[in-house]
C-alpha cells in the first residue's frame, strides 16, 4: 500500500482502533476513513454494504467488536456472540465483494483452549474445550479468523488475523459494567482512596464521566455509596473477583497498535505460510494437505497474577486499604500466556513494560485526555 491508500479503520474510537488510526497517521497515512457506530452499525449488512459501495477502501482494519469482562461475557452470552458475528460476516463479506487488497482481522487470545499447554501457540486453536465463562465471544472470534484464512485460501486475498493479549492503555473502558480486569480494578482501587480521602468533588467528577446503573455525580452520597458497594468499593476496601491466582498477560494498546500496523504494511498471507503454498491464481493449492492456524499471537510472552497485579495497582495509585479477593466468584482461565515467536519471526516486539504501562493508564485516567482521532 501506498501513503494515499484508502484505509478504513472499522472501531476507530476503540481501545485500539484509535491507537491503530493514531499510528497510521504518525507513518504518513492520512486517507483514513472511520465511522462511529451511531453513523454507522457495522450488525446492519445494508448499511455496511452501502459504505464500502460509497467509499470503495483500498484497505480495512477490523477492529470493532462488542467486548467486556467475565460479568458482561457471563450475562449476556447471545449478545456476544450474535452481535460479533453479523460485525465480522457484514465487513469481511463486503470487503470481498469490493476488492480490497488487504484487510487485518483483531482477534483475541481467549480463542484458545481453558487448558491448553502454556505458552499457547497458534496451534493450540481447537485442541480442546473453551473456557465457559467467554465461550460465545471466542467462539465468534474463531469464525473471524477462519473466514480470513478460508477466502485467502479459496480465493487468493490477504486477509491477516491477528490475536491480541489482554489489552490496556489511551481511551481504555472503565465502565464497571462491562470493563476488562485491568481498567475495573484500577477504577476501584482509585475510588475506594477517594472515599477513605472523603474526596466527594473527586468522586462525583469521576461518576458523572462514567455513571454507574444510572447512579452519577448528581446522585446523593448515599446512593453513590450503595452502588459503589455493589460493585466491591468500599471506604479504603476493594472486593475483587476470583482467588487473585489466575495468570494473565497485558500489552499496551499502542504496542498493539503498532504491531498491527507492521502487519498490515509488511506482512502478507503468503509469508505466514509460505510461498510455495500458493498457486498462479493466488489461491492455495490443496493437494499440499491441510492449512489451518494462520493467525498471529501479538503479546508480550511475559505474565503476573491478577494478585500482583492488584498490588502494582495499590502502589501506582497509592492505595492504603485493603484488597479482598472474593473466591465465590469465577476466576476465569487459570493461565493465558501466548508464545509469540511468529511475531518475533516476523520483526516485532514489544516495547512498553507492565510497570511503566500501569504508571502511563493511571496518568492517562486522571488527565481525563482522549486521544481519539480526529476525522
Amino acid at each position: 500500500m501506498n501513503k494515499d491508500s484508502k484505509i478504513f479503520v472499522a472501531g476507530h474510537h476503540g481501545l485500539v482502533g484509535s491507537a491503530i488510526w493514531n499510528n497510521l497517521k504518525s507513518r504518513g497515512y492520512n486517507n483514513l476513513v472511520g465511522r462511529t457506530h451511531s453513523e454507522l452499525d457495522l450488525t446492519n449488512q445494508l448499511a455496511v454494504k452501502e459504505f464500502f459501495d460509497k467509499e470503495q477502501p483500498d484497505a480495512v482494519v477490523l477492529a470493532a467488536a462488542h467486548v467486556g469482562g467475565i460479568m458482561a461475557n457471563s450475562l449476556y452470552r447471545a449478545d456476544f456472540i450474535m452481535l460479533n458475528m453479523l460485525i465480522q460476516c457484514n465487513v469481511i463479506g463486503e470487503s470481498f465483494r469490493h476488492n480490497v487488497e488487504k484487510l487485518l482481522f483483531l482477534g483475541s487470545t481467549c480463542i484458545y483452549p481453558k487448558n491448553a499447554p502454556q505458552p499457547m501457540s497458534e496451534d493450540a486453536l481447537l485442541t480442546s474445550p473453551l473456557e465457559y465463562t467467554n465461550e460465545e465471544y471466542a467462539i465468534a472470534k474463531i469464525a473471524g479468523l477462519k473466514m480470513c484464512e478460508s477466502y485467502n485460501l479459496q480465493y487468493g486475498t490477504n486477509y491477516i488475523a491477528v490475536m491480541p493479549t489482554n489489552l490496556y492503555g489511551p481511551n481504555d473502558n472503565f465502565h464497571l459494567e462491562n470493563s476488562h480486569v485491568m481498567p475495573a480494578m484500577m477504577r476501584k482501587i482509585y475510588l475506594a482512596k477517594l472515599l477513605n480521602d472523603n474526596n466527594w468533588e473527586a468522586i462525583r467528577n469521576d461518576m458523572d464521566k462514567r455513571p454507574v446503573e444510572g447512579v452519577n455525580g448528581s446522585s446523593s452520597e448515599t446512593e453513590i455509596k450503595k452502588i459503589l458497594a455493589k460493585y466491591g468499593i468500599e471506604t479504603n476496601k476493594v472486593t475483587l473477583w476470583g482467588t487473585g491466582k489466575p495468570l494473565r498477560e497485558f500489552l499496551w494498546s499502542e504496542d498493539m497498535a503498532d504491531a498491527s500496523v507492521h502487519v498490515l504494511l509488511n506482512v502478507d498471507f503468503k509469508d505466514v505460510i509460505g510461498k510455495e503454498v500458493y498457486s498462479n491464481n493466488g489461491a492455495a493449492i490443496p493437494s499440499l494437505g491441510e492449512i489451518r492456524n494462520c493467525h498471529i499471537n501479538v503479546g508480550t510472552g511475559k505474565e503476573l497474577t491478577i494478585r500482583e497485579l492488584s498490588q502494582l495497582i495499590v502502589k501506582t495509585v497509592g492505595f492504603t486499604g485493603e484488597i479482598v479477593f472474593d473466591a465465590s466468584k469465577p476466576d476465569g482461565t487459570m493461565r493465558k500466556l501466548i508464545d509469540v515467536s511468529k511475531l518475533h519471526s516476523l520483526g516485532w516486539h514489544h516495547k512498553v513494560e507492565i510497570e511503566d504501562g500501569v504508571q502511563k493508564l493511571f496518568d492517562w485516567y486522571q488527565s481525563g485526555k482522549q486521544v481519539l482521532p480526529s476525522r
